[in-house]
Formats: structure tokens, C-alpha cells, sequence
């Protein structure tokens, strides 16, 4: 994690030590969900599915994660963080070791509902870790260095998948990367000098906090909605990028190739964003990423498999950019002592928005096609720009643009 320390300057060990954690749990939860893609066409083959219902294996694992996440963070509160961060991800490795036994399309969808239950614990614990451990504009940084890191994960996993699956078949690829997440959990169980539960915080009554002065109402849930689009566009778009790219003679490995390409282009955008952002606001970083996601897609329907690939890394960084401008938002828009809830609601509705969208995107595929409905998401995604707009008064209150 030097890159992310190089931009927070001299840091304590505590704060290295959570920083560690926090974002080698994000890598691996965030690896665990976007490896998925890379399984669902095997999985289709395997057990006769149609769109719909590989939407539905996507929906069940994204949509247990989301449902969790609430539950998770108040948890957290009473037990720790650190701990449930550790049991969480010791029942997502589970999942998918049950995932690799599945004899029938029943079990592999309560394997992936136990593997998305444990993933659910990681965004809103290790979001609220990290703003713990970080204060002031530090806390931004540090959040943005945390969200980076997910995309480490999108990279290395889908990569690793399509590799191993050149070595193995699928059942045993998967049951090794349960075992990755088994160690990963005695890790984190095993580490020392994070915060645990939160201390209580005491107000004096001629010392108002200022940051509960904040607007958490209109401004926030105008944050959320504008999340829960971007989500269901991103994981929509995936979820089905493979079946395009096999439409245009893509096999496996070039699939894996693929969507390492736009997991890279993702990881380039949210670096991108932060300097977007900078200097054009979260109001015109938005814009230009969401106009961007849009063009790109309805670019990518015409052309053949490797013009197709050239544009997915400008695909994948317009896609993921808009996220690092909106997560970055959430601690200036909401007081201090609500953050840990304020990120679970957050991570629920952008995660259970895309839960949802493979699901419809799924039966529109069915009934029409793949091409026509990743016009549909296109469309969809442009949803976005008037609600950022009416985004700008909150924003002008908290002094960002």
C-alpha cells in the first residue's frame, strides 16, 4: 500500500496497520464479487441457465452482501469492527468452498447467498475503519485510497480465476479461491492495534459539533440515489459483458483478458477522478463520467472483438470513476458519530441496486437481446446527470462544489 501512504504523508503504525486490513479486505471481498463474472458462463453451460436466471446468481450473492451490510455495522458497534471484518470474510471463503462441492443450480444459489453474506461485513466496516483512523481532509485521502484498492481486487481476481481455470475445472478452481479467503480471515482476526468499538462521544452543550450541523437529508439522499444508479449501470454491464464478448468469438481466457481490461481502466479512473474532481467539482466530475460510460458502451455494440477490447479500459474508467467522487462525499454530508450507518446505508442501496439490475437486465436479454439491452443501460445511466445537478445547494453548504 505505498502509493496510498506516498499521498497521506507520515503515517502512525496504527494507521498503517488499519489501512493494511481495511484495504487487503478490499481487495479480496471486492476480487470475490467481480470474479463472479468470469464463473457465470461456465455456470450457464454447467446447469442449462437462462439470462434471467444467471442474473439471478449475480443478484443473490450482490443482494445478500447488500442486505448485510446494515445488520454488519450495527454488529460492529457492539462486538468490533475488526472482528466481524474477520468472521465475515471467513464465511465468504465458506461460500464459495460450497460453491465448488455444488451438485445443482438450488446449492450453488445458497452457496452464493453464504458467500454474500460474509462479503457484506467488508464496505461498511472497513469504510469506517479507515474514517476512524484518519481525520480532516486526511480522512478523504485515506477513503479514496481504501476505495483504489477495491479495484486491486476486480484486477488480480478475474485475472487469477481465468487462469486457474486453464489449469483445472471450475468446481476445483473455486475451492481454492475459498481457501484464499479462509487465510485471509486468520489474518485479520490476527491483527492487533485497530480501533475496535466506538468510544462514546460526549457533546457539551456550549460546544455544538458542527459536523451534525451538516446536511444529511436532501443532499444525502440525493447521494444515494445517484450511487444506486451508477451501481445498477456497472454491475448490469458486467454481469453481461462476457455473453457480448462471446457473441463477438471470445473464449475464456480472452473473457478473462477482457474484464481485466476494464477492471485496469477502473482502477486508472478512480485515481483520474480524484484529480477530475479536484478541479471540476463532484457536480462536473460526474457529468463527464457518466456522459462518458454511456458513449462508451453504445460504442462498444458496433465494433469486433479486438476493437471492442481497445475500448474497454476507457469503458472500465468512466464506469468505476464516478464512485471514488461520490464515497469520498458521504463523511462531509453526514455528523461524525452517524458515519458507520450512514456508509452501511450507502453500500445498501449502491449494492442492492446492483443486486437488482442483473435480474432485470436479465429478462429484457431474454425477451430481446444482449445489444439491445445494453442500449437500455446506456440509456438508464443518463438518469444520472439531472439528479447531480440538484446536488449543487448541499454541496455549496458544506463549502464543496
Amino acid at each position: 500500500m505505498s502509493f496510498i501512504a506516498a499521498a497521506l504523508g507520515r503515517i502512525a503504525a496504527p494507521e498503517r496497520r488499519t489501512m493494511a486490513v481495511a484495504c487487503g479486505a478490499h481487495i479480496l471481498h471486492d476480487g470475490y464479487t467481480d470474479l463472479l463474472y468470469v464463473l457465470l458462463p461456465l455456470w450457464q453451460a454447467q446447469f442449462g441457465l437462462g439470462y434471467a436466471e444467471v442474473g439471478l446468481l449475480r443478484a443473490l450473492y450482490v443482494g445478500a452482501m447488500a442486505g448485510f451490510q446494515i445488520p454488519a455495522g450495527s454488529i460492529a458497534e457492539r462486538f468490533g469492527g475488526p472482528l466481524v471484518l474477520g468472521l465475515g470474510t471467513a464465511l465468504a471463503g465458506i461460500g464459495f468452498l460450497i460453491a465448488g462441492a455444488s451438485v445443482g443450480f438450488p446449492m450453488l444459489l445458497g452457496a452464493l447467498v453464504i458467500g454474500g453474506l460474509g462479503s457484506g461485513v467488508q464496505h461498511p466496516i472497513g469504510a469506517h475503519l479507515v474514517s476512524q483512523a484518519f481525520s480532516g481532509a486526511r480522512s478523504r485521502q485515506a477513503l479514496a485510497g481504501y476505495n483504489f484498492s477495491g479495484d486491486l481486487g476486480k484486477m488480480a481476481f478475474p485475472a487469477a480465476t481465468a487462469w486457474l481455470l486453464t489449469l483445472m475445472d471450475w468446481r476445483a478452481a473455486t475451492t481454492v479461491i475459498g481457501i484464499v479467503g479462509l487465510c485471509a480471515a486468520v489474518v485479520i482476526l490476527a491483527a492487533r492495534g485497530l480501533p475496535g468499538r466506538d468510544p462514546v462521544i460526549e457533546k457539551s452543550a456550549d460546544k455544538p459539533d458542527t459536523a451534525a450541523a451538516a446536511p444529511t437529508g436532501h443532499g444525502f439522499s440525493l447521494l444515494l440515489s445517484i450511487a444506486m444508479i451508477d451501481s445498477a449501470t456497472r454491475m448490469g454491464f458486467l454481469t453481461f459483458l462476457p455473453f457480448l464478448l462471446q457473441m463477438k468469438g471470445a473464449d475464456l481466457p480472452m473473457i478473462g483478458v477482457a474484464l481485466t481490461l476494464v477492471f485496469t481502466g477502473g482502477a486508472a479512473g478512480k485515481l483520474a477522478c480524484g484529480w477530475l474532481g479536484a478541479r471540476l467539482g463532484v457536480v462536473g466530475a460526474t457529468w463527464v463520467t457518466e456522459g462518458l460510460t454511456a458513449v462508451g458502451i453504445l460504442a462498444l455494440l458496433p465494433l469486433p472483438l479486438f476493437a471492442g477490447l481497445a475500448v474497454l479500459p476507457l469503458i472500465g474508467a468512466a464506469l468505476n470513476g464516478t464512485s471514488s467522487v461520490l464515497y469520498g462525499t458521504v463523511p462531509e454530508l453526514v455528523a461524525s458519530e452517524r458515519r458507520q450507518r450512514a456508509f452501511s446505508i450507502f453500500y445498501t442501496g449502491g449494492v442492492g441496486a446492483g443486486a437488482l439490475s442483473p435480474v432485470l437486465y436479465g429478462m429484457v436479454s431474454d425477451l430481446l437481446s444482449v445489444p439491445v439491452m445494453m442500449v437500455l443501460i446506456a440509456g438508464v445511466v443518463l438518469t444520472t446527470l439531472p439528479l447531480v445537478w440538484g446536488l449543487r445547494p448541499a454541496l455549496r453548504e458544506i463549502g464543496a462544489r
